[in-house]
């Protein structure tokens, strides 16, 4: 807040370049109801309010106005010229004085919810598209993905129940929105305060070959492992090995589905074909056990459905 001591500075500041007289406090308060639609507002809101318990207050009432008209051409929360940016100075009344607090903005709340939601999505190696999915408009249903969207959003809303929903497994072709469909998930667990961690597997993969030397990759998968809702995009591309499988991908799976912690997938693969990519040979045996073993803690714990459709990449 301003001192009075400033506040006549600057009233001079702008009068000495006009005519060179300063303006009196009753000069300032006039001007102030005559061009300020904020303290107009405030007027009517009060009628009580004499006009000396306003000028008490004009250091106030000043800060009050210059803060709310900025607020009014403001182009950008980054722009904001206020004492505190994102908020302005809003009067009120209490024991027939005027007093003065500090609210926050439109932008500075669309900012923190935008904060707060990306806390909760969580992603790596996630297209930014895929992230602002939604199922409030962003989202086409198409009679080839109905069910999958009708699955989606029943497991979002069990989950936030306190439910214990199975998971989905959500494959297809390419480019027909199983990735954007996770995105909506994703986005509309976290308007309930659920977090969400999203994986777009071959990339993660890749990252946790590069950091077997320095045993780095322990801590990604402590995070997979106790994330309350796991969303593994695109299983199945992955360059696949066998410690990838049984080390890494069985670890997690073994941890959340003896948690009943859910897992959601999805992939180009049905069920059948990932687990024949899950038999990755090691020297010349083909190890449909092991692959056996990783399915027994997907294919119980997983609502499977299938999304039909032309590849909209092609068409965009």
């Amino acid at each position: 807040m301003e001192t009075i001591g400033s506040f006549f500075e600057e009233l001079a500041k702008r009068s000495s370049r006009m005519n060179n007289q300063v303006r009196t406090p009753d000069q300032q308060l006039d001007k102030m109801l005559q061009s300020s639609t904020y303290l107009q507002e405030f007027q009517r809101k009060h009628p009580d309010m004499t006009r000396d318990d306003m000028l008490r207050s004009l250091s106030m009432i000043y800060t009050a106005v210059k803060e709310q008209y900025c607020c009014q051409k403001c182009t950008a929360l980054a722009d904001c010229p206020n004492l505190v940016k994102g908020h302005a100075t809003v009067l009120d009344v209490a024991n027939r004085q005027v007093v003065s607090a500090i609210s926050s903005c439109a932008k500075f709340q669309a900012n923190e919810e935008m904060q707060r939601t990306q806390r909760l999505m969580r992603s790596y190696y996630v297209s930014e598209q895929t992230l602002h999915a939604d199922f409030d408009g962003k989202l086409e249903v198409v009679v080839g993905n109905q069910e999958a969207v009708a699955l989606a959003l029943r497991f979002c809303d069990d989950f936030t129940l306190g439910k214990k929903p199975k998971g989905l497994y959500v494959h297809g072709p390419f480019g027909v929105g199983k990735s954007f469909l996770m995105g909506a998930v994703a986005r509309e667990l976290s308007k309930h305060n659920v977090q969400s961690l999203m994986v777009y597997v071959p990339d993660f993969v890749r990252e946790i070959k590069e950091s077997i030397a320095d045993q780095s990759y322990s801590g990604k998968l402590e995070f997979l492992k106790e994330v309350p809702v796991l969303i593994l995009d695109d299983i199945g591309a992955e360059s696949l090995t066998p410690w990838i499988r049984d080390e890494i991908l069985g670890v997690i799976l073994h941890h959340r589905s003896s948690k009943q912690m859910p897992t959601l997938y999805t992939s180009n693969y049905s069920l059948e074909e990932l687990e024949e990519h899950l038999s990755i040979s090691n020297g010349n045996r083909i190890e449909t056990t092991k692959a056996m073993r990783i399915m027994e803690r997907i294919r119980h714990f997983v609502d499977v459905c299938e999304i039909e459709g032309v590849n909209r990449r092609l068409h965009a």
